[in-house]
């Protein structure tokens, strides 16, 4: 791994000027659920108001993006998309009104927005936007509700969460777009753009871990294990890991899990086993599977009195949660997150500062790298369970 990231250059935008004309490159289009990306040529327009092109350098897969290729949710109703949200890149070019980016700026594509002027965007208390908030079922640009993307015919292509970044050029709004310190390697950068700042912001942000505390993560994927991360470096004394796929333990000891536990392997429920072990329950309990049955379990896990549970994983069954109201009585909460709480455009910035200096261990998400062109490889490899990002290099 040391030798990718020493060995992948990472060049300024061509001499060319490409401003204000149409861009032909390579992208990765979804046709229909399931059905293998193709890598086709596609046209990029230029960038309208208030919105930038981006030379997508790197860009990976999660399970968000999984889910919308195999048509799990209503996410993929338009075809043909382009699908991705996790990437870094360099800015080609800007849109009328755009003002805090410019043309070469090292930026990370969010899919959570913030506009800044919105009355979510004012308010310290969420991360929310009125404008630019994450809405898998959005598919055309928010300022003429049109694609930016286009075959060779001029039939359009279909935006994803505010980004689409399986492809060598993209449009987004500049609300989504996150402008980085220059120095920062853009290959670990991309992990930002989702996966570890949606679980590292949920032990920070969201659940304020503390030095000393218990905590418990349901699912192993990067997003829990990410939470596992934010708990190590926050101090807390005991972190259990809950996971069916024995695989994941030996990674989930590199990021600060002190104990696993295989729900396979009990003969008693996991909430049972865990309130054994920690005296009562963890004080902080984090569901990362999108499993109603895991939420109960993880709910609970946690101490009565105090304890919080996290809620990250995507759940698209129209099921209620499965907790009878007088249960809240115990003094136990339920706290929804999105992307970690992290007001992209303003707090992301340091936590990529945070990063440089060493303070998350980025290293330990990237598990493969291939060339764009093996992107339905890298789906495999997530399908499987082999990798937790797989990061491809336009």
């Amino acid at each position: 791994m040391d030798a990718f990231y020493h060995n992948s250059s990472v060049s300024s935008l061509e001499s060319t000027d490409t401003a204000g004309k149409v861009i032909t490159c390579k992208a990765a289009v979804a046709w229909g659920p399931g059905q293998p990306l193709v890598i086709q040529d596609v046209q990029v327009a230029p960038p309208q108001k208030m919105e930038v092109r981006v030379k997508i350098l790197f860009t990976s897969i999660c399970h968000t993006d999984l889910s919308a290729w195999k048509g799990e949710n209503e996410a993929q109703r338009a075809y043909p998309r382009i699908l991705g949200h996790e990437a870094a890149g360099i800015v080609e070019s800007v849109g009328e009104g755009v003002e805090d980016i410019k043309k070469g700026d090292h930026v990370i594509p969010i899919f959570q927005g913030e506009c800044g002027n919105c009355m979510c965007c004012r308010n310290q208390k969420t991360n929310l936007c009125q404008k630019f908030g994450v809405n898998p079922l959005k598919s055309v640009m928010v300022n003429d509700g049109k694609t930016r993307f286009s075959s060779k015919d001029g039939s359009p292509i279909f935006h994803f969460l505010n980004t689409s970044t399986f492809t060598q050029y993209t449009v987004i709004d500049s609300a989504c777009a996150v402008k980085i310190d220059s120095q920062a390697p853009l290959q670990k950068m991309t992990l930002l753009s989702c996966g570890v700042s949606t679980g590292v912001g949920a032990a920070w942000n969201v659940a304020d871990v503390q030095p000393g505390s218990s905590v418990a993560i349901f699912g192993l994927g990067a997003v829990g294990l990410a939470v596992a991360e934010g708990a190590r470096v926050r101090g807390a004394s005991k972190i259990i890991g809950v996971d069916i796929n024995p695989t994941k333990f030996p990674k989930g000891k590199a990021v600060g899990i002190t104990e696993f536990i295989n729900p396979k392997d009990l003969e008693v429920a996991v909430h049972e086993k865990i309130v054994a072990i920690t005296e009562g329950g963890v004080d902080y309990s984090f569901e990362c599977a999108g499993n109603l049955e895991v939420l109960r379990e993880a709910f609970l896990s946690t101490h009565t009195g105090w304890g919080v549970t996290v809620l990250l994983g995507i759940h698209p069954s129209p099921k209620l949660l499965p907790i009878h109201p007088m249960e809240l009585f115990d003094g136990r909460e339920i706290r929804g997150s999105v992307f970690g709480g992290y007001k992209g455009k303003t707090q992301l910035p340091k936590l990529a500062k945070q990063c440089m200096c060493g303070t998350l261990k980025l290293e330990e998400f990237i598990t493969h790298e291939l060339p764009f062109h093996n992107i339905n490889e890298a789906f495999q490899l997530l399908v499987e369970g082999k990798s937790l990002r797989c990061l491809l290099q336009l």
